[in-house]
């Protein structure tokens, strides 16, 4: 072929007009074309008008000068000139353009992609001649354990490079002439379901195998390449670890080794698992590492599964497992369960009530010393001695239960219990477990007066139904206010119904009221026995009694006091008046009454006397010191001949002499005065004394009198004797030792003496009869004189 075709050729065209490109251009050309050349491969899409230019043709941005392309500039078609080679290029990208000599460019660019058809040309290759190979004992049927590498230079994808694998002779054929499969396809080697179940070490040691590759894929042409693998049977290292026990919370450098696993055959890759998990890996090697410390307490144990694998992950046999167990440490203190309301117990519960049960949980092994919790009482006392304690504590179970000692109903007790593990022992680690334990309350207290005796009170005969006569107060030991509700009610003493009871059951008081009218003659004093008892029925072994207060009521019977026929009495005498004269006499307005009693209450200067019953006013000695002209006023006290004083007002201030009423009286402020005495008054000028209570100490008394007059006061002091009297009303007084009568003493002293003289008297009797009979017994018996008959 003439270079001329080569060469681009450069054309002289008068006019020039520039056209749009066309899309680019595929032609494809066949490896090692064996006709003529050129080879016409496209025609090229040039301007039709005549152009003065040359036409370029490049590949990659560099102009191709004797390349194995040209453009025929005639025809304008696209010519390869020589055999093109796949292996060596698949691919042109050719750009073609029309140009001016000086580089401007006419028309322009056409691309135009040119690619190499594939002609089975090349035959396959194995990447190496001879193939060795371990394969373990044990390895799964289809497993593969070697995979040949074989190529083939003709285009991939093609069948020209479609490669099939066969085995082709295996040596020796034992047990079987075919233990190995191949896959054709991938060339990955394997042992079959029989040579699996057969292989053993100890009978063969080493197979051959020749092995074929051919392209084509499963055409009978192709060409084709043998090699021959090396196969050596080794024994089968994976076998099952021991499980493998690690401290928790151990202190040594990570990653820390813990086991190692083997397989013995080639081309091995190492897959763990941790179930749950964990920090666990494996390396290349075989060998097992954990990454960090373990806790026991967040993961006891881990099951590792550890695979060998091939290159294309497949398992060559069954899974090792290893089980990990994390040893216990004692870096765990027991912890009590959250505290809950207060646990209430009721007092006078027995000693041995089960009050609660403690339990602190240990995070360490179960059943290892470590979780081995014991308790022991802090608080509220210690448990050296068994008597006196409110708590016992049973160190193992952490049973807390009533000791002997007395519960007070509101109290409340913080029980503070230590919990140790280790049971107690040194290098223990312990919590304090706090429990509230609240004493309840029960109705086991009886109501009780704070009195047990009230009055004696006195009430006048004409007091008015209604009227209050005493006020009871009762208290209860008891906590809750609904076993401190009361009843009260009048036990005995009123038959009648004379009084009444009203109370609030939750105040503790009640009030005694007069409910009918009184009577002197029909009852002059009442003994009113009131109980009190709770509302709620008591309970406990010892409530104690119901609690009573006796009430005296005395009635006062009402008689009139005496009356004068004046209310002031004067009376005329010279100072030369001899003692014993009669003055004047006092006389009740009714002379028919009762009998009355006359005295002198301020008979200072002692001129005066009064007659007891007569009233007879005489001087009782000379009017020594008198002046004609003074006057001298007393007192005059009237009272019933069996009962009470009459008080005059009259004073004997001089400045008060002549005044003549009103007076008021009243009693001292003395408490005791005020409840043993009463004073009416009974005209403008008296005022009768008598006592408030039946009984009063009998004794003298001073009664203090506060008299009032105008804008004046003064005080008496009234002399009252009161004494036991007989049926007769007269009083009994007490008789003191007679001068000359004997003592007590001496009066034994005498009885003694009389009674020894007695005695002695008789024994000198009984001795002198004893002798005479002795001696009637000596005489002969006709000495006895006989007695004359008479």
């Amino acid at each position: 072929m003439s270079s001329a075709w080569l060469w681009l050729l450069c054309l002289s065209v008068p006019q020039v007009s520039v056209k749009a490109q066309t899309a680019e251009l595929h032609v494809g050309v066949p490896e090692n074309y064996g006709g003529n050349f050129p080879l016409y491969l496209t025609k090229l899409p040039l301007p039709q008008e005549e152009a003065k230019g040359q036409i370029v043709l490049s590949e990659a941005s560099r102009v191709l000068a004797g390349g194995p392309f040209a453009v025929d500039p005639e025809s304008g078609f696209l010519l390869v000139t020589k055999v093109l080679d796949r292996e060596e290029q698949q691919e042109y990208q050719l750009q073609v353009t029309l140009e001016t000599e000086d580089g401007h460019v006419l028309w322009g660019p056409q691309h135009v992609h040119v690619h190499v058809k594939d002609e089975n040309d090349q035959v396959p290759r194995f990447s190496q001649a001879v193939y060795r190979a371990q394969l373990s004992q044990g390895t799964r049927p289809g497993i593969p354990f070697l995979f040949l590498d074989a190529s083939d230079g003709d285009e991939p994808g093609t069948a020209n490079s479609d490669l099939r694998f066969h085995i082709l002779s295996q040596s020796p054929a034992k047990p079987y002439p075919n233990v190995f499969q191949l896959d054709p396809h991938i060339g990955a080697l394997a042992l079959n379901p029989v040579g699996s179940a057969n292989l053993d070490h100890a009978l063969e040691e080493s197979y051959q195998l020749l092995v074929q590759v051919k392209d084509m894929g499963d055409q009978a042409s192709g060409h084709q390449a043998t090699a021959t693998i090396d196969v050596t049977i080794v024994e089968n290292t994976w076998v099952s670890l021991e499980p493998i026990h690690l401290a928790e919370n151990l202190k040594v450098p990570y990653p820390h080794l813990i086991a190692q696993v083997h397989w013995n055959g080639g081309h091995v890759r190492y897959h763990l698992e941790s179930q749950p998990p964990g920090p666990f890996d494996v390396n290349a090697e075989g060998t097992l590492y954990v990454t960090k410390e373990l806790d026991r307490e967040d993961q006891a144990e881990y099951l590792l599964r550890v695979w060998a694998q091939n290159i294309r992950g497949e398992d060559y046999t069954e899974p090792l497992r290893l089980q990990v167990v994390v040893t216990d440490e004692n870096d765990n203190a027991p912890v009590c369960l959250p505290s809950g309301p207060p646990i209430s117990i009721p007092e006078l519960s027995p000693p041995g009530t089960e009050v609660t049960r403690l339990s602190a949980e240990d995070a360490d092994a179960p059943g290892s010393p470590n979780a081995h919790v014991v308790y022991r009482l802090l608080n509220p006392e210690t448990e050296e001695g068994a008597e006196g304690q409110i708590f016992k504590l049973d160190p193992t179970s952490g049973s807390v239960t009533l000791g002997a000692a007395p519960l007070q109903a509101g109290q409340s007790v913080l029980l503070q219990v230590l919990a140790s593990d280790l049971a107690g022992a040194e290098g223990s680690l312990s919590s304090t477990c706090e429990v509230t334990v609240l004493i309840t309350d029960i109705n086991d207290h009886a109501p009780e007066f704070t009195t047990s005796q009230i009055g004696p009170i006195s009430l006048p005969e004409d007091a008015k139904p209604g009227t209050l006569v005493a006020t009871f107060r009762a208290t209860d030991a008891d906590i809750e206010p609904d076993f401190r509700l009361m009843d009260f009610a009048i036990a005995s003493g009123d038959v009648e119904g004379t009084f009444s009871l009203d109370w609030k059951s939750d105040t503790g008081h009640a009030q005694l009221w007069l409910h009918k009218n009184l009577s002197y003659e029909a009852a002059p004093s009442y003994e009113l026995v009131v109980v009190v008892r709770s509302v709620l029925s008591l309970v406990g072994p010892d409530p104690g009694p119901e609690s009573t207060a006796t009430v005296t009521v005395l009635v006062e019977r009402m008689v009139p006091p005496p009356t004068l026929d004046q209310g002031s009495y004067e009376a005329t005498i010279p100072v030369s008046t001899p003692a014993g004269s009669l003055l004047l006499i006092i006389q009740p307005s009714d002379p028919t009454g009762r009998p009355l009693r006359f005295s002198l209450v301020n008979d200072s200067e002692g001129w005066l006397c009064i007659g007891d019953g007569s009233g007879e006013v005489s001087t009782a000695r000379s009017l020594e010191g008198a002046q004609p002209g003074d006057s001298y006023t007393v007192l005059i006290e009237v009272q019933d001949a069996d009962q009470g004083v009459l008080i005059s007002g009259a004073s004997r201030d001089p400045d008060l002499a002549s005044g003549q009423g009103p007076f008021s009286f009243a009693l001292g402020p003395n408490p005791t005065v005020q409840r043993d005495w009463h004073l009416q008054a009974l005209n403008a000028s008296h005022a009768y004394l008598t006592m408030a209570l039946h009984w009063v100490e009998p004794q003298e008394h001073l009664v203090p009198v506060v008299v009032s007059h105008s804008d004046r006061k003064w005080q008496l002091l009234v002399r009252v004797v009161v004494c036991r009297c007989n049926v007769e009303a007269q009083c009994l007084r007490k008789v003191g030792r007679m001068k000359g009568m004997p003592t007590k003493l001496s009066a034994v002293g005498i009885l003694v003496g009389t009674l020894a003289a007695i005695g002695f008297f008789l024994i000198l009797i009984f001795t002198h009869l004893a002798l005479a009979r002795k001696k009637d017994l000596d005489q002969p018996v006709d000495s006895v004189p006989l007695k004359t008959a008479v």
